[in-house]
């Protein structure tokens, strides 16, 4: 008689749906991961700007589309962790630099993985492993992990690959508010609690260490902040005196306390349907 652990364990295989078959990678440049179907859903437009509207970034800018660059021609290249303030535009970059590769003729997938999934990152990988012709950049926004976390450990599968290693056909971007995607909290409180506080904390913070590029994303000044908005105007053929534009833009970023790449979008946004045009 067989062990019961084990027929349950048939049991529950039999009863779970079978995996979606991996989709025609030729339909789309972009795909989302649905790991509780195990499924990649195509995305039929991808929301981005072009890279030539991302200014006050252009050091992150240059690394991130040399290094995509190299990996889409089938050379080396590294994992890349974009960290630093909010609004700076690091997703925009991600989403604006595949944009920029494949316009070079070169053909580059984007697969969006939610912080959430990354338990389910060993099974997506086999999937896009099987589909060794095809590159794909695997990226998930706004990674972190908070206390009693546990999902940094699937993660190290993505940037180590275990035994099997990284397929060679994928590679991954991440950005992240913080550096070393844990709380300082978190990690202070590991180094004073542990028995061996060096080693505790070695675990969580050396996970960024994996990231071949850290690009680092900082609050802009005034001047690109106008920058940003200016290239806005120009991009979409709106003409405003010089003057009450950056007045304007200064009440705005005023009244929300910050300036940003986000900040300087949204205070065109309103400009722009302000003036009846649409973006």
């Amino acid at each position: 008689m067989s062990d019961p652990l084990e027929r349950i364990a048939a049991a529950l295989e039999r009863m779970a749906p079978a995996p979606e078959p991996a989709p025609d990678f030729a339909q789309a440049e972009a795909f989302l991961w649905h790991s509780d179907t195990d499924r990649l859903v195509p995305v039929p437009q991808v929301s981005r700007v072009d890279i030539a509207l991302l200014r006050g970034i252009d050091r992150a800018r240059d690394t991130l589309l040399a290094n995509t660059l190299q990996f889409a021609r089938g050379a080396a290249a590294n994992n890349a962790l974009l960290w630093g303030a909010r609004g700076m535009g690091k997703s925009s970059l991600v989403k604006a630099v595949q944009a920029a590769v494949n316009a070079q003729g070169l053909s580059l997938k984007l697969v969006e993985l939610a912080r959430e999934d990354l338990p389910s990152v060993g099974r997506l990988l086999n999937l896009l492993r099987a589909a060794p012709q095809t590159r794909f950049v695997l990226f998930c926004d706004d990674l972190s992990f908070s206390h009693d976390d546990q999902h940094y450990k699937s993660l190290k599968a993505v940037l180590d690959g275990g035994i099997e290693g990284r397929p060679a056909n994928v590679l991954f971007y991440a950005t992240s508010n913080r550096r070393h995607l844990m709380p300082r909290d978190m990690i202070e409180n590991e180094r004073s609690t542990a028995i061996n506080p060096s080693e505790a904390v070695e675990e969580k913070v050396s996970l960024s260490d994996r990231f071949g590029l850290w690009l680092g994303f900082h609050p802009c000044d005034q001047d690109a902040y106008f920058a940003m908005i200016e290239g806005y105007c120009a991009a979409y053929g709106l003409e405003i005196d010089p003057e009450v534009l950056r007045a304007e833009a200064v009440e705005w970023y005023r009244t929300r306390g910050s300036r940003s790449g986000r900040v300087a979008w949204q205070f065109f946004t309103d400009l722009a349907g302000r003036h009846g045009k649409s973006v």
